[in-house]
């Protein structure tokens, strides 16, 4: 196997692994709720990583210039985004990165905007930085065709909050769970109304790498100068090339006056990060493009095998097929699993998935379905799903 011919692992070296995905659950349980991937690591990762650790080269993370440089090498050969590398920070994972930006910028009970059904972790982050959650969901009110994305944001409705004195709108970009790519229209419309009424936009990009043709992920800080003038993005290697456990992630800045105030953030905010996830992230942006396709390949080719077993084994189940990343939402209302579906499929057909309460109050009867795994996996999740209806 090599970097442009990536399979999935196997589900005998999948049970053997220690993550949360795969010892969360009792042995006889199929998991597939956590985002992380069941693929082995790029080539250039594993190089660095051994490297380092037969030289015992373990020490305190120091600066790591070829982190932003690999990053900005990244940018301009996918997104043709010129990034100026000194405003490239370092901290141990985005959730940490999103904390440690708000501390900054805002005061306990401030208001922030987020827009569910929305990445579960985004309101323990507003929790722990005691901000007052405001959320315009979005609605499945748009197209339903295949290649289409249903659901909408009401742009009017933002702006109203915008009005209202709101401090910052998180925004999850591309969308988890939805798999929804955000417009550059929309990006320039968030960020003049940002400017606006003066409104930070924190702008979470963990999911980016992995975009499908024909669609196009737009950086917020791209799109305008407004958007530099207002924005802070947050994302890392760690969903694109499955590093979540080496506990790195980067805060970018494309601003003066942003740059100066994020500087009032900790030094330990740096040094919290891991040396082995800076140097294998470092890696992965620089040198890790051919594994990544042929990731992106194996994803692409999952969506559309999740598709097909549920027109054939599951009709009545609504899937829109992600546009970004590997985590299919899907409204399971027709099978009347009960107020928690999740649980039910748990239970009765031992495959574990996300419940939809998780990310927004609205969303019980949907269930997140990780499908960066095998196409034996995913058959096998989907036979587990249908026994549960006998």
């Amino acid at each position: 196997m090599t970097d442009s011919n990536v399979q999935a692992l196997s589900l005998a070296e999948l049970t053997t692994h220690h993550s949360e995905k795969w010892s969360g659950f009792d042995s006889d349980v199929l998991p597939l709720p956590v985002a992380e991937m069941d693929f082995p690591i790029a080539d250039p990762i594993r190089k660095v990583l051994l490297d380092m650790v037969t030289s015992s080269d373990l020490g305190y993370l120091g600066l790591v210039p070829e982190l932003g440089a690999g990053f900005a090498k990244f940018a301009h050969e996918r997104w043709n985004w010129i990034v100026d590398t000194s405003q490239v920070r370092v901290a141990a994972d985005v959730g940490v990165g999103v904390v440690e930006v708000l501390r900054v910028f805002t005061q306990p009970g401030d208001s922030v905007l987020i827009n569910s059904p929305i990445y579960q972790n985004f309101y323990n982050w507003i929790n722990e930085t005691r901000l007052t959650k405001i959320d315009i969901p979005f609605t499945r009110t748009g197209s339903e065709a295949e290649g289409s994305n249903p659901w909408v944001l009401d742009f009017d409705e933002v702006e109203k909050i915008y009005a209202s004195g709101l401090k910052v709108h998180l925004l999850c970009s591309p969308h988890n769970p939805l798999g929804r790519i955000y417009s550059k229209n929309e990006l320039i419309r968030i960020a003049d109304m940002a400017k606006k009424y003066g409104v930070l936009v924190i702008s979470d990009e963990i999911h980016s790498p992995l975009t499908f043709t024909p669609h196009e992920f737009t950086p917020f800080l791209t799109v305008s100068d407004a958007a530099r003038e207002v924005g802070v993005a947050v994302t890392s290697a760690t969903k694109a090339w499955n590093l979540a456990g080496l506990k790195c992630a980067i805060i970018v800045s494309q601003n003066d006056a942003i740059h100066k105030k994020l500087e009032e953030m900790p030094k330990a905010v740096h040094f919290r990060a891991s040396i082995l996830g800076a140097y294998a992230s470092a890696a992965a942006f620089a040198d890790g493009g051919p594994w990544l396709d042929a990731v992106i390949k194996n994803l692409d080719d999952n969506r559309f095998l999740l598709r097909d077993l549920l027109k054939d084994q599951l009709p009545t189940v609504r899937y829109n097929i992600p546009h970004n990343g590997y985590l299919a939402w899907l409204d399971m209302s027709s099978l009347n699993l009960g107020e928690s579906p999740a649980e039910t499929l748990l239970q009765k057909g031992r495959v574990a998935l996300n419940p939809g309460s998780l990310y927004g109050e609205q969303s019980t009867q949907y269930v997140r379905l990780n499908f960066a795994t095998s196409p034996e996996i995913i058959t096998e999740a989907m036979k587990r799903i249908v026994s549960t209806l006998k």
